[in-house]
């Protein structure tokens, strides 16, 4: 019995020890998925990705499903502080990318993006989002 309850406690540190967080380190990529277009929710996840820019994490915002209208000129009179947080992070070294797809969908042009945006592609997506320790969050 002696035996028994010696490897339950075993088996249960080792468990534990393989089922730790895994937390970030101070330089890991963020990858931030903004498929809204509710004023707060997009200022929660450009404001949480400004703030992690500055603490020295490469930056990918990627604009996707209804969050095109975000990166769009035309919507500066809703998102025109969103778009100047956008621009000082690409000023910064942060990525912007805009989903193709969605864009046509939604009917925003290329020409209509805020300055440094950039359309997605899967190249230039893909490397963002799966670049080795890349953290993700989504709003």
């Amino acid at each position: 019995m002696r035996l028994l309850s010696t490897l339950l406690v075993a088996f249960a540190l080792t468990a534990g020890g393989l089922m730790a967080p895994v937390l970030a380190s101070d330089d890991d990529p963020l990858f931030i998925n903004l498929t809204t277009d509710d004023p707060h929710r997009a200022n929660m996840g450009i404001t949480f990705g400004k703030n992690q820019l500055e603490r020295g994490h490469p930056l990918t915002v990627f604009l996707n499903d209804k969050g095109v209208f975000v990166g769009a000129k035309a919507n500066a009179a809703t998102f025109g502080e969103h778009q100047e947080k956008l621009a000082a992070m690409i000023d910064k070294g942060a990525l912007v990318l805009v989903c193709p797809m969605c864009m046509k969908h939604y009917g925003v042009a290329e020409a209509d993006l805020i300055p440094g945006a950039q359309v997605g592609n899967p190249d230039l997506t893909g490397g963002a989002l799966f670049k080795d320790d890349t953290q993700t969050l989504t709003w």
